[in-house]
């Protein structure tokens, strides 16, 4: 019996069901949201419209509202700088968001890097290209994140910066770049190739630190109508932290995802045509 790729079916219940536009609402919501945020950003430096100034690392929006990203200011503290006064209050705005919405809802909902790894990945699952991990752990981000901190405060300067692909390819769109788009082409040639969803599940210590808020976020996935689970699989097709499911789906407790790698990308909700997942509040009760 022919093995089926399930790539070549994911959705299509969910499409015939409730249409095309429902069945791809978050991921057209996310795509929306990238493309908007990166709109902001080019709309000063291309059209000379300043609405929003600076980058994802520290940025001022209508000349009065500061955000800077956690990650790099906890970088800065590491290299023993001593922080504007506007880089706490808007590090503290970005902080207390992702608290509520989900730490790795930056790495699905505005990280420029999540659409190359994106298409990595529906590529990889189109051409079914075997998954591979062997000698690639997902504990690699963490050494990373740790060691990002432990450079800082050995050479006084956020080193990571200086290699973050998040960092250059949103320079580089802005202000044109050379050497980036090779490391941005590393990155998809590695997710599609070497490991299924490597980049942004194994690698990346900015996801690792978004991850660390995620667990203790307010707004979560809840898969709470498992009962009507068919075991499609399409589920853990689409989802770039597939581990993170079968506990919530198939587990004897909380139907609540609430690990803190989910990314709150709604491609589940999305996709699942019994409409077993939805969102909701960690505190809900099942």
């Amino acid at each position: 019996m022919k093995k089926i790729n399930i790539c070549k079916v994911v959705g299509k219940d969910a499409t015939n069901t409730r249409g095309w536009m429902s069945a791809n609402k978050y991921l057209i919501l996310r795509r929306s949201s990238q493309f908007s945020i990166l709109a902001l950003f080019l709309l000063g430096p291309w059209f000379g419209i300043w609405i929003v100034k600076g980058n994802l690392s520290s940025s001022l929006t209508l000349d009065f509202l500061p955000l800077t990203d956690p990650f790099v200011l906890l970088q800065s503290f590491f290299a023993g700088h001593s922080p504007a006064t506007d880089a706490l209050i808007g590090a503290s705005i970005v902080l207390i968001f992702y608290l509520v919405v989900g730490g790795r809802v930056f790495c699905s909902w505005v990280c420029p890097v999540n659409i190359i790894t994106d298409a990595a990945s529906y590529l990889r699952c189109k051409l079914d290209i075997k998954a591979t991990s062997s000698g690639v752990s997902n504990k690699i981000r963490y050494w990373l994140l740790a060691m990002s901190m432990l450079m800082a405060w050995i050479t006084g300067s956020i080193v990571w910066e200086l290699v973050n692909p998040v960092s250059i390819l949103h320079r580089g769109i802005i202000f044109g770049m050379s050497f980036g788009w090779g490391l941005i082409a590393l990155i998809f040639l590695f997710d599609l190739f070497v490991v299924k969803n490597g980049w942004c599940s194994r690698i990346c210590p900015m996801g690792a630190f978004y991850s660390l808020l995620g667990r203790v976020s307010v707004l979560r996935v809840n898969a709470k109508d498992r009962d009507k689970c068919t075991d499609c699989l399409e589920c853990f097709s689409v989802c770039p932290e597939s581990q993170i499911i079968n506990p919530a789906l198939k587990g004897k407790h909380s139907s609540i995802i609430l690990d803190g790698n989910c990314t709150n990308c709604g491609r589940c909700i999305d996709i699942c045509e019994p409409k077993v997942f939805s969102y909701s509040s960690k505190f809900k009760k099942n």
